[in-house]
């Protein structure tokens, strides 16, 4: 079910406003969607050398950048964008499609679907830049929706967060948006930037001195995605720029 509606129980002094269990932008649902459609198709209907060629041809190589445009096919354009809509696995894209519902409500539901669908593109392809300008020239395959997952992390530490600290899943979306100074004097967000920060260090240590068999998580790009949102969220939030000055 996709709504903003919000159900209302009773009458008079004793009426009560209960958040619905499952209540998402319509945006966010074709997204999602979308995602769940893309994966279904790689897996169950396309061969294996076929699915080989869609995750080289739309998948991320930094490798690509190094190599004169003139010789190689156009992959280069898109692949900032098109890696966002491959996963490596059904576990990849459950849990990106978690967090994007945690994060990604709030944000679509401010933004709306135009602004949304610029922000996807722009956070990916932010997110593999950043990880691009530490692996130039390296043939690494990068996938998934994390980059821009960590860009609706980003954004929505702007705004979710209530004086008291706490995040109302379907209000926070009205919250006046913070400063950036004003975002990194407040408890609630530096406490969550500060988990998050250290996870994808400690992810990205753990693959440095250990083992990343199985396929590493390009945690450089979650970074990126994150640092993209937090920062350049004000451009996608016009229409709440009132009282919002960074």
């Amino acid at each position: 079910m996709s709504s903003d509606s919000v159900d209302v129980q009773g009458s008079g002094p004793g009426i009560r406003k209960r958040e619905p269990a499952f209540n998402l932008p319509g945006s966010l649902v074709f997204a999602l969607g979308l995602l769940t459609l893309i994966h279904v198709v790689r897996t169950y209907f396309l061969s294996a050398s076929t699915d080989e060629f869609v995750v080289l041809e739309f998948g991320f190589i930094p490798a690509r950048y190094a190599i004169p445009f003139a010789e190689q096919d156009l992959g280069w354009l898109w692949s900032p964008v098109t890696y966002s809509l491959l996963h490596g696995g059904w576990e990849h894209l459950v849990f990106n499609a978690f967090w994007m519902v945690a994060f990604g409500a709030p944000v679509v539901r401010r933004i709306g679907l135009l602004r949304f669908f610029l922000f996807w593109c722009l956070s990916s392809a932010a997110a593999v830049a950043f990880h691009t300008a530490l692996h130039w020239d390296e043939m690494i395959l990068v996938v998934g929706a994390s980059g821009v997952v960590s860009g609706l992390m980003g954004a929505a530490a702007r705004f979710v967060f209530s004086p008291s600290g706490r995040i109302s899943r379907q209000f926070a979306h009205l919250n006046r948006r913070l400063t950036i100074p004003e975002a990194l004097s407040n408890r609630s967000v530096l406490v969550f930037s500060g988990i998050w920060f250290l996870t994808n260090f400690l992810i990205g240590f753990g693959q440095i001195f250990g083992s990343a068999a199985g396929g590493a998580i390009a945690w450089e790009a979650h970074i990126g995605g994150f640092l993209f949102g937090f920062l350049f969220f004000p451009l996608f939030d016009v229409a709440n720029a009132d009282n919002r000055r960074d």
